[in-house]
């Protein structure tokens, strides 16, 4: 026979077990969520253009805080900032031009990777290049555009 004493202890325990279950579920589908992340590939090209496969003019569209991976490639330009890095990465608003917390990245020569999620306020954006990399660095830009 069990004791009602025991059988408390072991109901404390069976919801314990039950609560430790949920959390870990709750986690593994956080973790599940987060690495799901869509990859864009972005090349910072030598000619002080931002490139994506298979568009002539590039666009990033996205949806307000989707988890995105920045796969950015930077192959040298004319010229490199003291710290090494040879382009810029950074999203404006393009209505009024200022910078999106947290989008604001330096890319040496190679292919970094960065997650971020995408501004919570819809519309257009801009991305530019925050390093003088060459006489053509002013035309370093593109559209980013993300819906509601």
């Amino acid at each position: 026979m069990i004791s009602l004493g025991r059988w408390r202890g072991g109901a404390i325990v069976l919801r314990l077990l039950v609560a430790v279950t949920a959390v870990s579920s709750m986690c593994g589908w956080a973790q599940s969520t987060q690495s799901q992340a869509r990859v864009i590939e972005i090349l910072a090209d030598h000619d002080s253009r931002y490139k994506i496969r298979d568009q002539k003019q590039p666009v990033i569209t996205v949806k307000t805080g989707e988890q995105i991976n920045l796969r950015i490639t930077a192959k040298k330009a004319k010229n490199l900032n003291r710290d090494g890095s040879i382009h810029g990465f950074s999203l404006l608003r393009a209505k009024d031009r200022k910078p999106v917390p947290d989008w604001d990245f330096l890319l040496k020569p190679g292919t970094q990777e960065f997650t971020v999620a995408a501004p919570s306020e819809p519309g257009e954006y801009v991305v530019v290049c925050t390093v003088i990399c060459s006489q053509d660095h002013e035309g370093m830009s593109m559209r980013f555009v993300v819906l509601p």
